[in-house]
């Protein structure tokens, strides 16, 4: 994979397949709260914006997940999904912490959708900051991966590009 980012200036590999703007979404097999098998099939139909943190106990990825959700968390017309490698009890936590109604997703079982997504950091373990839009046909339409682990992403971009598609399929 050529994608290089940095954790506290560390460079970091990533490990999985490299996937770009354009094509098929790739499957993934998660767990939900209810520690039931999630895949892509089980989301296709509307857009969805996969906000991709390494752990929802970490400031930043807190931070980023609050923000896509004020945008987009009441929206019907686009699906919200936090993916993280946190258990599903501790993402669980945090939303009922922060009063937050989202769907999360957990990737601690054998990083399917890191992997699948080349979003695994080496040697960590972790999943790479970042944000995928997927249209309501399964292509990806929009993917940054953040250069730095600890900075935040482009919400403006990711938003943008949400409501891009909405309004082309409305």
């Amino acid at each position: 994979m050529t994608t290089q980012v940095t954790f506290k200036g560390n460079e970091m590999h990533l490990q999985g397949t490299e996937v770009a703007v354009g094509q098929a979404a790739p499957d993934f097999e998660l767990l939900n709260s209810g520690l039931e098998k999630v895949t892509m099939a089980h989301l296709k139909g509307k857009t969805i914006l996969f906000n991709v943190v390494p752990s929802l106990d970490t400031g930043v990825c807190q931070i980023q997940s609050k923000r896509f959700f004020q945008s987009l968390g009441k929206r019907d017309d686009v699906q919200l999904v936090t993916v993280s490698m946190d258990l599903p009890f501790a993402q669980s936590r945090f939303c009922g912490s922060e009063n937050i109604e989202m769907t999360t997703l957990s990737d601690h079982r054998d990083a399917s959708f890191g992997k699948a997504y080349g979003l695994v950091l080496e040697p960590l373990r972790l999943l790479a900051r970042s944000v995928i839009v997927v249209c309501p046909q399964g292509k990806i339409r929009h993917m940054e991966v953040v250069p730095e682990v600890t900075n935040e992403p482009n919400y403006d971009a990711a938003i943008a590009k949400v409501d891009e598609i909405t309004k082309a399929t409305v």
